[in-house]
């Protein structure tokens, strides 16, 4: 049964190559089971390609870049991971921007596997408490972050709620917390 929370929608940003589409797709369909419009915003226009590991996957759409839209406009931004992603969406000052501003509008923030890079870089993670993939606890611990090895991780501390998960074998958890997020925040 699908909600009635039409009128939400839900920024996913991905960077052009490297997403891991598992971890795209999955947490799309959870906000799209509960009548919430997924947007997928990139730092290009045309299509992004996803990838298994390291096998090429998909491609998808761009519905919008980051220099052509605010983050005023979603009610919540999710970061899927894979290595490349975030490790190219933190090198662009807009993608970077536009995740920064979700926190400082005190919107929430769902953030999988090295997605937290794409948070490290823009300086929104010290006194937060968060988990991701295990080689970023270094990373996030540097950056003033509390890393925590959990399946997922809710933190309220801070201007936003701001949801984290490890890996792809954790997308359940994620993706049932995000839609209990998205329907609190109502």
């Amino acid at each position: 049964m699908v909600d009635d929370m039409q009128g939400k929608t839900v920024a996913f940003l991905v960077a052009p190559e490297g997403v891991e589409q598992v971890e795209l797709t999955e947490p799309w369909r959870a906000v799209e089971s509960i009548g919430v419009t997924p947007c997928l915003v990139s730092t290009q226009a045309g299509s992004v390609q996803a990838y298994r590991h390291l096998d090429r996957a998909d491609t998808f759409p761009v519905e919008m870049t980051v220099d052509d839209v605010v983050a005023d406009r979603f009610d919540a931004l999710v970061l899927p991971g894979g290595v490349a992603n975030p490790d190219y969406l933190r090198t662009i000052p807009g993608a970077v921007g536009f995740t920064r501003r979700f926190f400082e509008l005190g919107k929430p923030v769902a953030v999988i596997c090295h997605g937290p890079w794409t948070l490290v870089e823009a300086g929104v993670v010290d006194g937060r408490s968060l988990t991701s993939w295990p080689s970023l606890r270094t990373d996030i611990s540097n950056a003033g972050g509390h890393w925590t090895d959990k399946a997922v991780v809710t933190c309220t501390r801070g201007p936003n709620t701001l949801i984290s998960s490890r890996m792809p074998d954790d997308l359940p958890e994620f993706c049932a917390t995000l839609r209990a997020e998205l329907r609190g925040a109502e």
